[in-house]
């Protein structure tokens, strides 16, 4: 199985995040409401421009970036919510559950003692990783399903 790491994100560091969402289709997974194509200034300034958001990409054993998330603050500081979730095609079908545990061991280094998350009903392979990795589901609408998990 293939080693994951995180790489946290400095000011301005999303060319490889816009690299991995040039197809508007998984721009539109990971986030429906932004612009397309892939606008920097709109990812930094409206997405991730709150000072309290954290970034991260995820790195494979050859330094490649494979992955991104964020994890914004959810109801208090004390609670992560986990955002823009995105793998490559080509390491997809395996890697949720490091994803899941990568995310949340981020989570409590920034202080979280609980992670939250909404995923697409349509998308049951994520719904069904997070369950495994322990996420209860809180609730669904709209197509999403809402999930939390204690740290």
């Amino acid at each position: 199985m293939t080693q994951f790491e995180l790489r946290p994100t400095g000011p301005g560091d999303l060319e490889p995040l816009a690299d991995m969402l040039s197809d508007p289709a998984d721009m539109a997974r990971v986030n429906p409401a932004a612009k397309v194509p892939f606008d920097p200034l709109e990812w930094s300034e409206k997405w991730l421009g709150d000072p309290d958001d954290r970034a991260y990409y995820i790195v494979d054993g050859a330094e490649e970036i494979v992955g991104f998330f964020a994890l914004r603050i959810g109801i208090g500081p004390e609670v992560r919510h986990l955002v823009y979730v995105f793998l490559v095609p080509e390491v997809r079908g395996g890697a949720g559950e490091r994803l899941a545990a990568l995310s949340e061991d981020a989570a409590a280094r920034l202080g979280a003692t609980a992670i939250s998350l909404k995923v697409e009903l349509d998308n049951p392979r994520a719904h069904a990783t997070y369950l495994s990795a322990g996420y209860a589901e809180l609730g669904r609408s709209n197509g999403m399903a809402t999930m939390r998990k204690d740290l």
